[in-house]
Formats: structure tokens, C-alpha cells, sequence
């Protein structure tokens, strides 16, 4: 290994082997975290049963009325109401003086027309990849979690000496030059690079701040005494549900008609309302509570505005305006909702996840490039390096393999049947399989050229026929179309686009072979 001469050519060796060494990691998780964006999508993509719901204009007043009939008793009712990233209704109930918690209260996902329920396939849905985004899978969460944070440092660093590098930065974005080997993968990666610069930069430091209290926990330590649940506890606070109250001696009495509290939340919030809390539902001291769609400011970190009215009369009841938090909170919250962006919108998120592929691909290019930059040298030498064979191996199980898993994963949705016991585990099982068997195949292959080409479409037919594979397993293009699911359609769309991405590059492949 050469030793780097210069301030630049220093930051380009470190560049270059910073990038690599945890370059495969980081390529999952861009990638797996830009599928995140939509992963609530996904999930409901994966989820057949729930397609059929469709929002009514009175969908509100009648969650409310079956809530009525179904937790009469309850001291709180829970209402989600649909939205353009779910299209059903999700409610839950507490008994009175139940604790609030993971795993408590009852709860049912409810048809947005008729308030029947609905029970979907089970499955982790898109949810498994956000999970496995900034924690892995099968790993110890905190193990895992140090890994994905030290390779975003990785990433950091990796995107700051590639500025310095490149002294003719934006003057190479502007430069493309085919088939020319090992220049055209420079090109191609530094205008990936450079396309969404401000993207990349703000979505690895705000994934940095997100791991600040793993990375540097000695703050929090010395002014909570160690007892960190206190710490969350209060910058939680403004943030928590009440939990239910207890039972009380109030009369019985009818809820009020939600119609004009909807008018004057909806005449407030362009919006609308996201969700509806009633306290002691049916009681003379019932009060309801609408949630604002979507988030008030990034200040708040996702906090949605609140309306409260009296459950009896209707008529609005003041609150206690929140606490506002301090300046460091109000950044730390900019840079982490940004990294989340649950305030977003649909076209928004869009943007996100073009900017999250052009990130995906500069680290595909540049794992690429360290490989084709090498080769002259392996030519020279008549041998492949052990090192290089392993790099080479690795690149093409993560760069394709992880694509093609994930289609894997996506068809067994659609052929595991419905009631089969564990089924989400078997799903998960089908994708972290195929995943590494895409690693075992070019190790056994040996022939890495006919290796690419072989994952490159397969993967591509895998993602591009997947919106065809509800045909046996319910919920399909066709099926889709037919109802006018913007949400399915989009993410049909999606998934075309991208086998037919990964065919065309098999295309290029096979041609450049030849």
C-alpha cells in the first residue's frame, strides 16, 4: 500500500479506503433507508386483505359511531384515521386505569367504508427494512446499532475528503465521458456525488445526531446521575399521551356530532385531521381530542397541533400551549425530522427518495470503481489477489444481491399462504436466504463476469414481474388499476422502474462482455 503524499492526496487515500472498508454496510443501509421513506407504503402494498378500504367523506363520524358500539366501557378510544399512506382505520381502546404501553390495550384495523375488520396476512412489511435501516437484523440491537453508526462517521468522512479531493468538483459533474473504463466510473461517481451533495451531507450528519446519545452519552450521564429513562422521560414529556384515566361517576351521556369539530380543525389545518383521542367516551365528562395530519413545525420534532372540545357539547375547551423547546433542541429537531421527514408530504417524500437512490448509486459506483481501478494491475500480474476476490464477491452479493433479496422477499408475500403459521418469519427467512446464496454464487462461480450478469436479471425480473405475482396471491396491478389505488399503483411503478433498470443494465453488461 503507497504512502499518500500531500494534503490532498492524503484525504484521497482515506477517502478511498474509508469508503470501502465499510462500504458494503453503508450500501444497505442507503439503501434499505431510502426504501423507508415509503415504507409505511410498502407495508400496506403487502397487505392485500387491506386494499379494498377506501375513505368515505363520513369515514370520521363513523369510526367514532363503531367505537360506540365496540368499547362502550373503555376510558380511551385511539382513532388513525386514512390518510395517502394508509387506506384503512386503525383504532384501539383502553380500560380504565390500563397502563399505556407496547402491548396493552386492544386494537383493530377497521375497513374505511364499513368499519368491518380486516385481517391482513402477517407480515413485517417495509417495516422490517426501516428496522433493519439503523439496527441490522439477527444482530444484538446496541451491537448493531454502534455498527451503523460508526459506518455513518465512515460515510461523513468519506463525503469530506471526496470534496477536497476533487479540486474541479463541479466542473466534473458536468463531465461524462462512455466507455471509457475506469474514467467513465469516476465520472459516474462524482456526479452522483455531486447531484445531491446537500442531500447526502444532511442525511449523514442528522443520522449521526440520531445516534448522539449512543455515541456520546457522557452529558446525559452526569446531569441525569446515570438514569437515562428519566432523561427520555422528560424530553418525551411534551410529546407523551396522558395514559387513560380511571374510572369515574360521571353520567352517561351521547357525544356530541364530530361534523363541526372537523370543520373548525380542517378550517385551521389545510391537512386536515390525522387522528381523534376521546377521554371517558360516553360520559358527562368526555372530551375528544383532534390531531392536526402530519407535523406542526420541525421544531417540534413531529409534534402535530392539537384541538380539544368538550365530548358532551362540542364546544372547544382551551389547552395549555406546549412548551417551547430550547435552541439546541429546536436543531437537534430540524436535523432529525429532516432524517425522518415525518412532516412530509407525498411529493416531498418523492424528492427524498430520488435524492436517497443517487446516494445509493454513488456508493455502488464507487464500491465499482475500486475494483475496475485494479485491474490493470491484476492483468499486469497474471493473478487476482485473494483481497481483490473477496471485494469483488462482496460487491456483487451487496450491490445486487441485497436488491435481488428484497424481490425475493417481496414474491413470497404474495406465494406463502395466507394462514400460515409464522409466516412473517418465513418471509424473512426466504429474503436473508436468497441473500446468501448471492453470496455463495460468485464464490463458487469463479467467473465474476457471468456472475453480475446472472444476478443483474434475475434481479430484474424479480422486481419487474413482483406487481404481477399478486395474480396468485391477491392484490396486483390489474387489480390496482381497477380501483384506483394512487398509493398500490405507485409503488407498482416503482418496482417496474426498477427491474427494468437493473434488465438494462444486465443489457450493458452482457454488451460490454461481448
Amino acid at each position: 500500500m503507497s504512502q499518500p503524499r500531500g494534503f490532498r492526496q492524503t484525504n484521497a487515500w482515506l477517502h478511498t479506503w474509508i469508503g470501502l472498508l465499510p462500504g458494503w454496510l453503508l450500501y444497505a443501509v442507503f439503501l434499505t433507508g431510502t426504501i423507508s421513506f415509503f415504507h409505511e407504503e410498502l407495508t400496506v402494498w403487502m397487505k392485500p386483505e387491506l386494499h379494498h378500504s377506501v375513505a368515505q367523506p363520513d369515514t370520521a363520524a363513523r369510526a367514532l359511531a363503531a367505537m360506540s358500539e365496540r368499547a362502550p366501557d373503555a376510558a380511551l378510544w385511539q382513532i388513525q384515521l386514512p390518510s395517502e399512506r394508509s387506506p384503512v382505520v386503525q383504532v384501539r381502546w383502553y380500560a380504565p386505569g390500563e397502563p399505556m404501553g407496547r402491548g396493552s390495550g386492544q386494537s383493530l384495523t377497521l375497513d374505511a367504508a364499513t368499519m368491518e375488520p380486516l385481517t391482513a396476512r402477517e407480515t413485517r412489511g417495509g417495516h422490517l427494512l426501516y428496522r433493519f435501516h439503523f439496527e441490522l437484523y439477527g444482530l444484538p440491537r446496541i451491537e448493531a446499532r454502534w455498527a451503523v453508526a460508526l459506518a455513518t462517521m465512515a460515510m461523513f468522512i468519506a463525503l469530506i475528503t471526496g470534496v477536497i479531493t476533487h479540486k474541479k468538483i463541479f466542473k466534473d459533474f458536468f463531465t461524462f465521458r462512455p466507455r471509457k473504463g475506469q474514467r467513465s466510473w469516476l465520472d459516474a461517481h462524482n456526479a452522483l456525488a455531486v447531484l445531491a451533495l446537500p442531500f447526502h451531507l444532511m442525511i449523514t450528519f442528522s443520522g449521526l445526531l440520531l445516534f448522539m446519545f449512543l455515541l456520546m452519552p457522557w452529558g446525559m450521564d452526569l446531569a441525569y446521575d446515570g438514569d437515562r429513562r428519566a432523561f427520555f422521560n422528560d424530553t418525551r414529556s411534551g410529546r407523551m399521551m396522558a395514559p387513560p384515566p380511571a374510572a369515574t361517576d360521571a353520567a352517561p351521556a351521547p357525544l356530541a356530532a364530530l361534523a363541526p369539530m372537523l370543520a373548525a380543525a380542517e378550517a385551521q389545518w389545510p391537512r386536515g385531521v390525522g387522528s381523534i383521542q376521546v377521554s371517558q367516551p360516553l360520559r358527562s365528562d368526555a372530551r375528544i381530542t383532534l390531531r392536526e395530519h402530519g407535523a406542526a413545525s420541525l421544531r417540534d420534532r413531529g409534534n402535530s397541533r392539537q384541538l380539544q372540545f368538550d365530548g358532551v357539547s362540542g364546544e372547544p375547551v382551551p389547552m395549555d400551549s406546549p412548551q417551547m423547546p430550547s435552541i439546541t433542541s429546536q436543531i437537534y429537531n430540524v436535523f432529525t425530522s429532516l432524517h425522518l421527514i415525518r412532516f412530509g408530504d407525498t411529493t416531498l417524500r418523492w424528492l427524498m427518495f430520488i435524492s436517497g437512490v443517487l446516494g445509493t448509486l454513488m456508493i455502488a459506483t464507487g464500491m465499482v470503481l475500486w475494483v475496475v481501478k485494479r485491474l490493470p494491475q491484476r492483468r499486469k500480474q497474471g493473478r487476482t489477489p485473494l483481497g481483490h476476490h473477496l471485494v469483488e464477491s462482496l460487491n456483487i452479493a451487496t450491490l445486487v444481491g441485497l436488491p435481488l433479496a428484497i424481490g425475493v422477499y417481496l414474491w413470497a408475500n404474495r406465494l406463502l399462504p395466507a394462514g400460515l403459521a409464522g409466516r412473517g418469519d418465513w418471509e424473512i427467512n426466504a429474503l436473508f436466504g436468497a441473500w446468501a446464496l448471492c453470496l455463495l454464487h460468485p464464490l463458487l462461480l469463479r467467473n465474476y463476469r457471468r456472475a453480475w450478469q446472472q444476478q443483474l436479471l434475475l434481479c430484474g425480473v424479480l422486481l419487474l414481474t413482483a406487481p404481477l405475482a399478486g395474480v396468485i396471491g391477491g392484490g396486483h396491478l390489474f387489480s390496482h388499476i381497477g380501483r384506483g389505488h394512487g398509493l398500490l399503483l405507485a409503488t407498482d411503478l416503482t418496482l417496474i422502474a426498477s427491474g427494468l433498470a437493473f434488465l438494462f443494465a444486465a443489457h450493458l453488461y452482457r454488451r460490454r462482455s461481448a
